[in-house]
């Protein structure tokens, strides 16, 4: 019979359990093996996203790009309508033979450029539209489409 010191009970034939080691080690190999493969799942899916996310990145860079071209283009096609627009007219200035007809020529020519300005802003305007939803659609595709896997597990 024992005594515990500090307390009023007596512990009578405690027994320990045996402990079998070949028992211990499997099940601290069952552990790791499950631990193992737990991690290599993460991975896998921490993978596959990185890989999602560059595609999202790599697309979007090239959206961007091709718009950044496309608009570059057409601001190019419109400083040049307008500088031949402004050719014409000195040519057609040259020409006057009188002061009435010379002012008559610059109002056309005014209204025609104001008309034209206001096309092409329009143009513009739709164009960076466009490119500001095709720029970010892949990002947002590709956040959709986590945020929805994320939900689901």
């Amino acid at each position: 019979m024992s005594k515990i010191t500090g307390k009023t009970e007596t512990i009578e034939n405690v027994e320990f359990p045996t402990v079998d080691p070949s028992k211990v080690a499997g099940q601290i190999r069952a552990v790791a093996d499950q631990s193992v493969e737990q991690s290599k799942e993460v991975f896998s899916k921490l993978s596959s996203d990185a890989e999602t996310t560059q595609g999202a990145f790599e697309s979007t860079f090239e959206m961007a790009k091709t718009t950044g071209n496309e608009m570059l283009l057409q601001t190019i096609a419109a400083l040049q309508a307008n500088a031949e627009a402004g050719f014409t007219l000195l040519e057609a200035l040259v020409a006057v033979k009188s002061p009435s007809e010379f002012f008559e020529l610059q109002t056309a020519f005014l209204r025609k450029q104001i008309e034209k300005s206001a096309e092409q802003a329009k143009a513009i305007q739709a164009l960076m539209l466009r490119a500001s939803e095709d720029v970010s659609k892949p990002i947002k595709d590709a956040f959709d489409k986590a945020l929805k896997e994320r939900k689901a597990a």
